[in-house]
């Protein structure tokens, strides 16, 4: 069976026709999520003026490539935005959140959804960004130390182990299933050579057990947000209804949005590539019955530590590693990657920054702004012939963080990190 006769037992042959047709359109759509931690959109607009609003996510964009290659430049070595598929970044944002809630975002590489997350949770509460892969939390790692996000704990687990540990234990999911990939056949055309309905079963069972175990970590009155990157029927509509037969859950309607619904089976939504400027995606809002009461559980003491704009309250110390997290929270049998920010480490009695400290923090005791020639030079891993006082400085351009390097008063010495440069 072929993708388009499996399906015409759900969408009528001019649904499929005009899904085809776009689906056969040689750009694919793109779209950024601005950092406002970094960079206001009074700013970013006057940068760019010739992008497009999101139509549904508040400071998003979508723009022509052709016009602005925004992964080539400065400001996104800089973490002022996230680029990511228009129809994707719609999930988090969709799902709402308030400022103090425990978060999972269950299959999470790279990260997108995350950063929603973090951004919408205003550095409150916490965000556990799992993936089962090692390889791919690396890449959530990698994005989190660039745009600076201080509320994420980075882990690598298989959470069907562990869901006891945590049963009614989080306000909010976020579980954006592994599946076909029907969504992707614009942006890679290797997905559509591997598609098959055996995939598609394959992962349709996957995807059962997944969103049960999820159900079983959500708080009563929590919420969750299921959703593919596949327009089929048993990988979507199939799997929400799988979790309505053997739970107490309830679906969320979404309101005054110009998403399409099969009338077969009206659960969920779809952002079909020929009714929304992105690839595909489907989403479903599911909620647990109950009361919903956030933990109140962030600290409020202030007081100063060796580390500059970040209070003593929030550190955690791991060893000879220091990191910091808003939160007292004890987590049981995660493997975690990153808790927070990572601040930096004692080696040979020299205390030595991190990277991420220096994307998260707003001000450091000495800072130095490089004209854009100097950045550049430093990002490709090079130090400065810049005299300056002896010790550390945060280094920025153009208002924004670069890192914090360490000048013995005629150098600057570069410590940017390795995975981070690029010409």
């Amino acid at each position: 069976m072929d993708f388009l006769t499996h399906l015409s037992s759900w969408l009528s042959p001019k649904e499929i026709d005009e899904l085809n047709q776009a689906l056969l359109e040689k750009e694919s759509k793109h779209a950024l999520l601005l950092n406002t931690n970094k960079m206001s959109e009074e700013t970013f607009l006057k940068l760019y003026p010739n992008v497009i609003p999101h139509p549904i996510v508040k400071h998003a964009f979508i723009y022509d490539k052709n016009e602005y290659d925004f992964g080539k430049y400065i400001y996104h070595d800089l973490g002022s935005y996230y680029l990511q598929e228009p129809s994707a970044m719609s999930v988090a944002f969709l799902l709402g959140f308030e400022n103090g809630e425990k978060v999972l975002d269950m299959c999470a590489a790279p990260g997108g959804k995350t950063i929603q997350a973090s951004l919408l949770l205003n550095d409150t509460g916490f965000v556990i960004s799992n993936d089962i892969s090692k390889n791919r939390a690396g890449a959530i790692l990698e994005n989190i130390e660039r745009l600076g996000i201080g509320n994420v704990i980075i882990t690598n687990n298989d959470f069907s182990l562990i869901e006891n540990q945590y049963i009614n234990y989080f306000d909010k999911i976020i579980l954006d299933a592994p599946c076909s990939g029907s969504g992707m056949f614009r942006k890679q055309s290797e997905m559509k050579e591997d598609w098959s309905i055996q995939k598609v079963l394959k992962y349709a069972e996957i995807q059962k057990n997944l969103i049960k175990t999820c159900y079983k970590m959500l708080k009563p009155g929590g919420k969750m947000s299921y959703s593919t990157c596949s327009f089929s029927l048993e990988e979507n509509e199939d799997v929400v209804e799988s979790l309505l037969n053997s739970t107490d859950a309830k679906i969320i309607n979404l309101e005054n949005l110009n998403l399409f619904q099969y009338d077969k089976k009206p659960l969920g939504y779809h952002f079909l590539p020929n009714k929304f400027p992105g690839e595909g995606q489907y989403i479903c809002i599911i909620q647990k019955p109950g009361n919903h009461e956030i933990s109140k559980d962030v600290l409020n003491k202030l007081n100063e530590s060796k580390f500059y704009g970040i209070p003593k309250e929030f550190i955690h110390q791991f060893g000879d590693t220091y990191f910091m997290l808003k939160s007292k929270e004890k987590f049981k049998k995660l493997n975690i990657i990153r808790e927070g920010v990572k601040l930096g480490e004692i080696n040979k009695n020299i205390l030595k920054y991190d990277h991420h400290y220096a994307s998260y923090i707003k001000s450091f005791s000495d800072e130095l702004e490089l004209t854009l020639q100097d950045a550049l030079k430093y990002f490709e891993g090079n130090s400065l012939n810049i005299p300056f006082k002896k010790g550390f400085v945060l280094l920025k351009y153009n208002g924004l963080n670069i890192d914090i390097a360490k000048s013995d008063g005629n150098v600057i010495k570069n410590k940017f990190p390795k995975y981070l440069r690029k010409k």
